[in-house]
């Protein structure tokens, strides 16, 4: 009685390790199925499977056509993906370079342009006459200036003109011009600036172009000018509205368009708050499962082969 004991017992040890391998096994097929499946063959996968737990599949057979139906969705969602990525960085590189552009603009076009605005200019040149031209160098002589190359740079030289001006129009004083020694000027011995800001950078503005111009040898001859109506003390040289206003609108609208336009795209792609607004349906953008219209027409082609 005691050997068939210990033979029952030897030949009942083996059961174990046949259970710990069919395990094995199946935990392995179910992580090849968790892996295949979240990759790009996941929904011909899905598919596959729905039709194999039917029967096998055979060449002809609706499910075939179902599943080379999904891999081409999945290449079409693939090219989409790529160029959704690649459209992602060109809107988030224009959005940066659209902040910066508008930091730059502004104080060398935006507020340039607003305090002209400010300034109140009137449209119609009158007469000026340059009275005094003095040209200085070093810092300390230069604290202001009618023309300077830079609107930032340090002044080490600078020509400073001093003009009278009457609100009389040129346009009349070409007609019927007046003797200088008789005119009542209605501002004496004022700055003269060759724009609002005194300033600007080349090829438009060269100093020695305007002191040229306006100094040195032409010095007592009318010449038109436009005055401040808000500051009468300020007298410029160069004075368009319509530029002004161009300008102005152009550095405000530009940067701000592209860079409100490529927020809203990235913000409607990637924000789920967003997409839930903007998308009310419950499906998701790209939904990875079968739909109950695959199963059935894989479920009819099984049967109609089983009757066959």
């Amino acid at each position: 009685m005691k050997k068939s004991s210990t033979i029952t017992t030897t030949t009942s040890m083996p059961t174990s390790p046949t259970l710990s391998a069919q395990t094995l096994s199946a935990s392995k097929m179910s992580l090849s199925s968790s892996r295949s499946g979240s990759g790009s063959g996941s929904i011909s996968g899905s598919v596959r499977s729905s039709c194999q737990s039917h029967g096998p599949i055979r060449p002809g057979s609706g499910c075939v056509d179902a599943i080379k139906a999904k891999r081409e969705e999945i290449e079409i969602d693939t090219i989409l993906e790529k160029a959704k990525f690649y459209t992602s960085v060109c809107l988030g590189t224009t959005a940066i370079l659209s902040v910066f552009t508008f930091l730059f603009l502004i104080p060398f076009v935006v507020d340039p342009a607003i305090s002209t605005i400010i300034a109140d200019y009137d449209p119609v040149p009158v007469t000026c006459v340059v009275i005094d031209h003095i040209y200085a160098e070093g810092i300390k002589n230069c604290s202001w200036s009618s023309c300077r190359e830079g609107c930032t740079s340090s002044l080490t030289k600078c020509h400073q003109l001093f003009v009278n001006y009457t609100r009389i129009p040129f346009s009349e004083w070409e007609r019927n011009p007046r003797d200088l020694e008789r005119v009542n000027w209605d501002v004496s011995y004022t700055k003269f600036l060759i724009n609002s800001e005194g300033c600007g950078y080349p090829p438009t503005t060269n100093c020695s172009v305007f002191a040229r111009q306006y100094g040195f040898s032409h010095i007592g001859e009318p010449f038109p000018c436009y005055y401040s109506r808000a500051y009468p003390e300020v007298v410029i040289g160069r004075y368009s509205w319509e530029n002004n206003l161009y300008h102005l609108v152009l550095s405000l609208i530009i940067p701000n368009v592209l860079f409100a336009i490529s927020i809203g795209v990235l913000s409607y792609w990637y924000c789920p708050c967003c997409e839930k607004a903007c998308n009310k349906s419950s499906r998701v953008y790209a939904e990875k499962f079968p739909t109950k219209e695959d199963k059935l027409l894989c479920h009819s082609d099984e049967d109609d082969e089983m009757e066959y």
